[in-house]
Order: structure tokens, then C-alpha cells, then sequence
């Protein structure tokens, strides 16, 4: 063929060749009317579209071969990149620039809500369109989301093919969308959410074009899916290395010596909350941070709050969503111990809950060492107790032991006897009246008796004070007897403060505490030494006193008085003095006894001490001696 060959076969190829576009190609031949020649016309015809065929075909390609090149470099850019937001965005960014659309968008599936919602955009303006939500089926992303297909309309908003709402439609018609592609994001089983390529006009999309859609929301959720797994493994490692990190800090305060005070600082400076430990019985042990306990410190609240009884029943943390409480159970083998309870730190992951479960068994540790050591301490004390009271033992071995536990033996002590109702434990009444009982005191059993010796010249006020301060724990009944020192005369003392502690239970005084001075003619039965004339004393005393001085007879006007039935004319008869004068005296004794002397009680404690001491005259003129 000649090289300078005009022909339009020649012309075509040059044009090919030099990459011109097909309406350079068409411009070639303007029709039959190019040559007249028909089968040349032919020719020319068939040879023009032959290279317009070809010329589609190279741009086929080349834009084929462009789309697989933003598809690597798109893949290499999401391997590259660790933040689920800048994966995100870098998404829809390249998706738009693909395409060549106005606007690319990308929701996500929310499985609690169980619709999508958006979540990144390029090309957007409108603020309601950004904070749409999707429910599976509604407008052309709720049907993608639901049949895990892909769909794509020219007119989206008079497409009747789509479930159209209110809202999408006027999120849609805010941002001025008219053609809308959407593609799902699955991976394997798994939908995580559906890609979007829009225009404000009405272009219809190609099937190269959502095949590309569909190609990069293929590379869109293995990223996001990867991402989170990633993401996931970070967390679940932070997770154990926060985990091991608090074992760590739980078991240097243990052999440190550390008590339950320094493990629940521990745990709510790791968990960045409040922390409170309560006994089995629910007393508070220890807090840290601001819990919410009255001001009295009363821990009872929390004692009966949902997730401590969701333990106690249970056995496993538990959580009240309501109050954001988590509450886990302090237990020793068949034994519980208390309840550690927390607030303020929202919703724990699974490596917080190993550590306020780490926290659990650590604090159970302590509690189990403290209670062992408070266990051999008791016995030392509750040894010393016993043998004191039982007058056992040497006694400067005794007087030594003593002072071994901050008591001075030679100071007066009040003996105190405690008695709860059945249902309270011997050792829990027990290391509940040494706490009560104070410094200087010790507290032991003795015959099935908690007993208490404590420095005081006040029995009857030292008995009605322990006596209050275990009413928290249950009904506890406190007889008393003293002050004594700790010598030869403390077993009497103690046995007259166990018939004490049994009478004030007869009387149906539980729950009180009192010596047997202060029980009345009760106290003359169960002391073991009446004091005949200390009671006469103190109910007579000021009658006594001032007859002594005046040379009157108001204790033999009160006498007769009582004789005579309680008639003043009757007594004055006796008496052999006018009844004015009986009456004058019983003022002058409402002025020296008080005005209440006459009440069943008061009269009854009266004549008893008359009688008693007219039982110490008889034996004095008998020639016997005067009874204590």
C-alpha cells in the first residue's frame, strides 16, 4: 500500500493510532456521498465503524484499566491506615472520585438498632441528610440493607420500586439528590453496611459503574471488618496487660502487708470509681471515693440494693443498670465474707471484670488473714478473761498477762456480762463487744458467757453504754458488777454480774444494760453481797439525815403513814398527835424525797427499805451486827 495513501481506511488507522476520539473518527467519512463508487461507500462505512469499534474498545480498556488502578491503590491506601474514621472517610472520598459523582456516602449497620445510619460523606451540604437514619426496607439503602443486593435508580424520588418515607425523602430532596447507587458491604455472612454513589441529575448509572461500586464496597468492609478485628485484639490486649497490671498492684499490697482499706483504694483507682466493702452482715469495712452512704455511714442502703442481693443469689458479679452499680461477692470456701460493691465507672469490659474479680478473691485473702490473726488475739484474751474471773493462775503471772494487753489490774474495772438473742453467734457477739468495748478494756468468754472488764467506777453507766453500742448488731442485754480490780474478789463480782444479766432478761429489760445497785429491791436478789444498808441509805438517806439533825420523826411518820393504809388521820392516831401534824411532816418528806415518792414504784422502794431497816434495829438489839 502506498504510504501516502488518502484512502479513508488509511486515514482511520492514522487517526487510531494517534489516540483520536470517536468524533474525530466519525468527522472521516461523512457518508455515502464520499465517494461513487458504492461498494467503496461500503467499505468506507463498514471500515469507519470498525475503528469506532475499536476506538471503544481502547477506551473500554483504558478505563477499565483506570478503575482496577484506583482499585489497588484504594486497597493499598485502607491497608495503610488504622483509624476506623479515616477509613471511612477515605472511602467514600474514593468512591466519589471514581465514579465521578456528585456525592458518595456510607451508612452502617447498628445491630441494637437494627437499621442504618449514616456515617461518613464527600460531596454532601446538607445537615439533615448527614444524620439520616435507615430502617431495613425503607427508601433504595433500606432495600440494599435488607436483600443484600445492589440497586440504583435514575429519578430516585419518582422510582415507585423503593419504600419511600417522610423523612429519607426530604433528607434525600435537602441535599438535591436525584440518581442514587447503592451497594451492600458484606463480608462472607456478615453485613456491615451499604456504599452510596449519587448525582443531583438525573444520569442513569452503568453496569461498569455499580460493578465498581460493588468492588470498592468489597474492599470497604474487609477494611472495616479487619479494622475492628484489629482493633478488637488491641483492646482485648490492653485488656490483659490493665488485668495482669492489677493482679500485680493486688498482690504487692498483700505481701506488702496491706489491709481491705488499701485493696478497695486500689480498685477504684484502677477503675477510676467509688468502691465499698461490707461485711457478711452488711457493715460497711471500708470505702473509697464518694459512695453514696448517708452521713451517718450507715451501709445499710447498699446492704439491700439489687445488684448485692443479684450476688448474694447468684454468686457472680452483678450489675444494676438503674443505680450503674456492680456488686461481687468476698467469699472463702462455704464461707461468706461480704460484698465488694462499685459505682461510677459505667459499663465494665471483660478485663475490668477479671480485675474487680481478681479484687474479690484478693480481698477474701485479707479478710481470711484478719480474721485468723483477730482469732488467735481473741484467744489470748479470751484465755486471760477466763482465768481471771475463774481465779485461776498465779497472780502476778495473771497481772503480767494483763498488762501484755494494755490493762492495769491494779485500776477498778467494771465486770460486764453480754447476752444477745439465739439467732446472733457466739464469736460474732464476741468481736463485736471487744470493738465496742474500747482501748484499755479486754473482752473473753468465760462459761458460755461473753464477759468484759473495763476500766470504770460507774458499772451501771458502762453496761447501758455497751449495751447501746451492740443494739446495731441485735438485742443484747449488758449486766454489770464493781468496779473491783482485777484481784481475789473479781470471781464474786463476776458471778453477781451473771445473775444481773439473767435477771434484767427476767424482768423483760432485754436489749438494756444496768448494775444490780440500780435494779432496785431486784438488785438486793441478785447481788451477791446485798447491800442492806446502802439501800436503805439511798432511798431513806434524806429522812434519816434530818431527823439526825432536828431531833423530828419523819421516818417514823412515814411508818405509820404506810401503816395506816396511806390516811393521815389513821397515821396521826397512831401517833398520838394531831393530824395537822402528820400532814405538816408528810410535806416536810415531799420536800426532802420529791413530790413522786408516793407512786406505787417509789412507795414500794420505800416501805422495802423501811422494813429492812427495821430488820437492822431487831438484830441490833438482838446484839447481832448491822448487814452491809
Amino acid at each position: 500500500m502506498d504510504a501516502h495513501d488518502d484512502s479513508p481506511a488509511m486515514t482511520l488507522l492514522r487517526l487510531l493510532a494517534q489516540g483520536a476520539p470517536a468524533a474525530e473518527l466519525e468527522a472521516v467519512v461523512p457518508g455515502s456521498a464520499a465517494t461513487d463508487d458504492a461498494a467503496a461507500a461500503q467499505a468506507a462505512d463498514e471500515a469507519r465503524d470498525l475503528a469506532l469499534r475499536v476506538r471503544a474498545a481502547f477506551d473500554s480498556r483504558r478505563r477499565r484499566e483506570a478503575e482496577l488502578t484506583g482499585l489497588v491503590e484504594t486497597a493499598r491506601d485502607l491497608a495503610a491506615m488504622r483509624d476506623p474514621s479515616g477509613i471511612l472517610e477515605a472511602i467514600v472520598r474514593r468512591a466519589r472520585a471514581l465514579l465521578g459523582t456528585d456525592v458518595a456516602y456510607l451508612t452502617l449497620f447498628d445491630p441494637e438498632a437494627g437499621d442504618t445510619f449514616m456515617r461518613a460523606t464527600d460531596g454532601s451540604v446538607s445537615a439533615e441528610f448527614q444524620e439520616v437514619r435507615l430502617s431495613l426496607g425503607d427508601g433504595l439503602g433500606g432495600l440494599v440493607a435488607s436483600t443484600r443486593k445492589p440497586y440504583w435508580s435514575a429519578d430516585y424520588l419518582h422510582d415507585h420500586r423503593f419504600q419511600h418515607t417522610g423523612t429519607i425523602d426530604s433528607a434525600v430532596g435537602d441535599e438535591g439528590l436525584v440518581s442514587i447507587c447503592g451497594t451492600p458491604l458484606l463480608v462472607e455472612d456478615e453485613f456491615v453496611g451499604v456504599l452510596f454513589a449519587a448525582n443531583r441529575s438525573p444520569r442513569p448509572f452503568s453496569p461498569d459503574q455499580v460493578a465498581l461500586l460493588g468492588s470498592l464496597a468489597a474492599l470497604a468492609a474487609v477494611s472495616i471488618v479487619q479494622t475492628r478485628s484489629a482493633e478488637e485484639v488491641r483492646r482485648h490486649t490492653a485488656g490483659v496487660e490493665r488485668a495482669a497490671a492489677a493482679h500485680d498492684r493486688f498482690a504487692e499490697l498483700v505481701l506488702a502487708g496491706g489491709g481491705v482499706d488499701d485493696i478497695t483504694k486500689a480498685l477504684g483507682d484502677l477503675l477510676g470509681g467509688w468502691v465499698v466493702l461490707l461485711s457478711s452482715e452488711g457493715e460497711l469495712l471500708s470505702t473509697h471515693g464518694s459512695a453514696p452512704l448517708p452521713d451517718d455511714g450507715n451501709a445499710g442502703v447498699l446492704a439491700r440494693s439489687r445488684a448485692v442481693r443479684e450476688t448474694d443469689s447468684t454468686g457472680r458479679l452483678a450489675h444494676d443498670p438503674g443505680t450503674d452499680q456492680w456488686a461481687i461477692g468476698v467469699k472463702a470456701p462455704q464461707t461468706p465474707l461480704g460484698t465488694l460493691v462499685l459505682g461510677g465507672v459505667g459499663i465494665l469490659d471483660d478485663a475490668d471484670r477479671r480485675t474487680v474479680e481478681r479484687a474479690s478473691v484478693v480481698t477474701a485473702l485479707v479478710l481470711l488473714f484478719e480474721r485468723t490473726a483477730a482469732e488467735a488475739e481473741q484467744r489470748v484474751r479470751t484465755d486471760l478473761v477466763a482465768d481471771l474471773v475463774s481465779g485461776r493462775g498465779d497472780p502476778t503471772s495473771l497481772a503480767t498477762r494483763a498488762r501484755a494487753q494494755g490493762i492495769d489490774p491494779t485500776a477498778p474495772h467494771a465486770v460486764l456480762v453480754a447476752h444477745a438473742d439465739p439467732d446472733t453467734p457466739r464469736r460474732t457477739l464476741l468481736l463485736a463487744a471487744h470493738a465496742a468495748a474500747g482501748q484499755g478494756s479486754v473482752v473473753g468468754e468465760h462459761d458460755g458467757h461473753v464477759v468484759a472488764l473495763l476500766p470504770s467506777q460507774d458499772p451501771h453507766e458502762a453496761a447501758a453504754e455497751l449495751a447501746r453500742r451492740l443494739s446495731r448488731l441485735a438485742t443484747v442485754t449488758v449486766g454489770a458488777a464493781g468496779p473491783t480490780t482485777l484481784g481475789a474478789d473479781l470471781p464474786a463480782v463476776w458471778r453477781e454480774a451473771v445473775r444481773t444479766v439473767s435477771a434484767l432478761v427476767s424482768l423483760g429489760l432485754a436489749g438494756t444494760g444496768a448494775s444490780a445497785g440500780h435494779l432496785g429491791f431486784a438488785g438486793l436478789v441478785v447481788g451477791s453481797a446485798p447491800d442492806v444498808s446502802g439501800y436503805v441509805a439511798q432511798h431513806l438517806g434524806p429522812l434519816l439525815d434530818y431527823d439526825a439533825r432536828r431531833g423530828s420523826e419523819l421516818v417514823k411518820t412515814l411508818q405509820a403513814y404506810f401503816d395506816a393504809g396511806g390516811s393521815p388521820r389513821h397515821a396521826a392516831t397512831d401517833l398520838h398527835v394531831h393530824v395537822n401534824t402528820v400532814s405538816q411532816r408528810l410535806e416536810r418528806i415531799s420536800a426532802l424525797l420529791g413530790p413522786h415518792w408516793q407512786r406505787p414504784d417509789d412507795a414500794l422502794e420505800l416501805q422495802l427499805a423501811l422494813r429492812l431497816m427495821r430488820l437492822q434495829v431487831n438484830r441490833l438489839s438482838a446484839g447481832g451486827s448491822p448487814t452491809r
